[in-house]
């Protein structure tokens, strides 16, 4: 087989998010700009593996394992390069040419996988088959009306793939025109059958919404009735689950909000998916739903590891309430307690994607950020529904809801705000709020509550990992760190130290990523962490340096007395040092040989040497 150019690798490896690939065999938590989980590759209790989804490289701090996405998949899968490049590529849906892909090495295609494959090209051809339809063929003319009416515009429905299934049955037939096995159909869920064995569409007169996994593949579909006036039909009619659609484990949108969320650091949980779609194109891209009405655990725990925060956005009349409130106990049950939850609550009576139309892109955006509450600002006023409040017991009955909620906030500060606006509305004695809030908080000590146990377990398992304290670096080392660190992504450093003659670094590992890093620049013209790892496959102990030197904390900006300085220690403190050990030595032998006069010359060379290092110390202090 061919050797894969490097511009195809680079798109392969560029296709994909390395946290996504990861995250599919370890559960990871975001901790600020990385994500953390256990390490696959060693035991440990607390985590220490990182994952730099920016420069798409991962690193773990108690083994030392690092690398780009095809290191890892080689280390997990126990496989070749050119078989992790194969597996990227199929898990993102890049086409490799035919020279890349004939490999006696790569592992055998599994039945389930041939299949699994297959499905996933059916799917896909089906969604085209839809999204044609409804855009260029007079059968779709109702549909586009519809989808008009409800502010779609042609960017979004492309977007989207947004499709329509007519009345006539038009995918069967085309299948079969295809010559797609019988078994593969019926598994497929895009048909069904009769008493006779004879497979027909399921969807039919319905506008076709594709849903996707997390890799952007279609795997299933939501139908939307376009006549509802058909009561005897449901609206809408998800696929049934497949070997590769799981409702319980599948979010609308998410291939797409995930991207959008590392930015703006959350995700919006939408009712349905014209909203998500409506928030989309009102440019709220972080948008997910779930399927039909169900708000599921694995759900939850695939949000818990894509973002930080969730921002629950229901419609705001009763029964949006209630599902709010549904949410937020399935959330707070099942998330690793690092997950901050907000609620965005529309008006009464309002969808999102009614919102939107009424109101117009700019004023939507504003509302979702300006509206954010906390989940106990929601609960001081769900909690009043059914309730009269101008009746003393059931005020009462209200203030010990609303006080358990507040005892359960981790800062008194947050404590004390609401135990204020609570006294302030009712006209009570704050004080006395105080108390029953204290003797709350002694329940909630003896025994201690499934919330504060799971808070416990949460700060004992999901610790965000930090290097061990154990490991200490020289002033040296660290000067070659950052020295090198500048030096490979900014080329004016680079320039400027390979300027002085016969500069070398003290430690032979950061020499010899400088050597590496010589032969990769002359290669290629920029610089990037994941390129630059597999240029460095074949050297493991060079890719954990490479990752040590990126973990650092720098400026963005570079500050040239700061590489000078580096330089300065480098090439006059550390080999003075050198010197200063050298000469001791010379003396010391020379004092067993009872050479008076070489002892007095080394003395003297000793003494100017140490005065030198004393220079050196005040010039750094000042």
């Amino acid at each position: 087989m061919a050797r894969i150019p490097r511009e195809i690798i680079d798109q392969v490896r560029n296709s994909v998010d390395i946290s996504d690939v990861i995250g599919q065999y370890v559960q990871l938590k975001r901790a600020g700009k990385n994500f953390t989980g256990l390490c696959p590759f060693h035991e440990e209790q607390t985590p220490s593996f990182s994952v730099n989804a920016e420069k798409q490289f991962y690193h773990c701090f108690g083994c030392g394992r690092s690398g780009n996405v095809f290191q890892f998949l080689m280390d997990y899968q126990h496989i070749g390069f050119v078989e992790a490049v194969q597996e990227v590529a199929k898990l993102s849906g890049t086409k490799l040419p035919t020279a890349y892909t004939a490999s006696s090495a790569a592992p055998a295609e599994t039945p389930a996988s041939r299949e699994q494959d297959a499905l996933l090209d059916l799917h896909e051809k089906a969604a085209q088959l839809y999204h044609h339809i409804l855009l260029n063929t007079p059968a779709g003319e109702p549909a586009r009306r519809y989808l008009q009416k409800r502010g779609m515009t042609r960017e979004l429905i492309e977007q989207f793939s947004i499709g329509f299934a007519p009345v006539q049955r038009i995918l069967t037939p085309y299948c079969a025109q295809q010559g797609l096995d019988y078994q593969l159909m019926r598994k497929s869920g895009l048909f069904t059958e009769d008493r006779d064995g004879k497979l027909q569409d399921r969807f039919i007169e319905r506008v076709m919404f594709p849903i996707r996994n997390g890799q952007g593949k279609v795997i299933a579909f939501s139908g939307r009735l376009l006549n509802t006036e058909r009561t005897d039909l449901p609206k809408y009619l998800n696929s049934p689950e497949t070997p590769i659609f799981n409702k319980r484990r599948t979010l609308f949108n998410l291939d797409l909000a995930k991207k959008a969320a590392r930015t703006d650091g959350r995700l919006y949980l939408f009712e349905g998916f014209m909203d998500v779609i409506s928030a989309f194109g009102a440019g709220v891209e972080n948008g997910i739903a779930s399927m039909g009405t169900s708000f599921t655990e694995e759900q939850v725990q695939v949000i818990n590891r894509t973002t930080k925060q969730l921002d629950i956005c229901y419609d705001g009349d009763s029964a949006g309430q209630n599902a709010i409130d549904r949410a937020i106990g399935l959330v707070n049950d099942h998330q690793n307690g690092q997950l901050v939850l907000r609620v965005v609550q529309l008006p009464a009576g309002i969808d999102p994607d009614e919102y939107v139309q009424q109101n117009g892109a700019d004023k939507f955006q504003t509302y979702v950020h300006d509206r954010e509450e906390t989940t106990t600002d929601f609960y001081l006023r769900f909690l009043r529904n059914g309730r009269n409040l101008d009746n003393q017991q059931e005020l009462m009955a209200y203030l010990d809801a609303v006080l358990k909620e507040i005892a359960v906030l981790d800062t008194p500060l947050e404590q004390d705000m609401y135990l204020s606006q609570l006294a302030a509305e009712f006209k009570l004695d704050k004080t006395a709020l105080q108390g029953q809030l204290r003797q709350l908080h002694g329940q909630h000590a003896q025994p201690a509550s499934p919330a504060q146990a799971y808070q416990e377990h949460a700060a004992a398992n999901f610790a965000p990992p930090v290097q061990p304290a154990s490991v200490k670096i020289s002033r040296t080392e660290l000067a070659e760190q950052i020295l090198l660190r500048y030096m490979l992504h900014d080329s004016n450093v680079w320039s400027h130290v390979r300027a002085h003659e016969n500069f070398h670094f003290i430690h032979e590992k950061y020499e010899a990523l400088y050597m590496v890093a010589s032969s990769y620049f002359s290669e290629y013209g920029d610089y990037t962490a994941a390129r630059f790892l597999d240029y460095l496959v074949d050297y493991p102990d060079l890719r954990a340096t490479l990752s040590q030197i990126e973990q650092l904390t720098v400026s963005p900006d570079v500050d040239m007395q700061v590489i000078d300085d580096c330089l300065h220690i480098l090439t006059q403190q550390s080999p003075l040092q050198e010197q200063i050990k050298k000469v001791r030595a010379q003396l010391k032998e020379a004092s067993t040989l009872n050479n008076t006069e070489l002892a007095t010359q080394l003395t003297i060379d000793l003494i100017k040497l140490l005065k030198k290092q004393q220079q050196y110390k005040a010039e750094e202090t000042k």
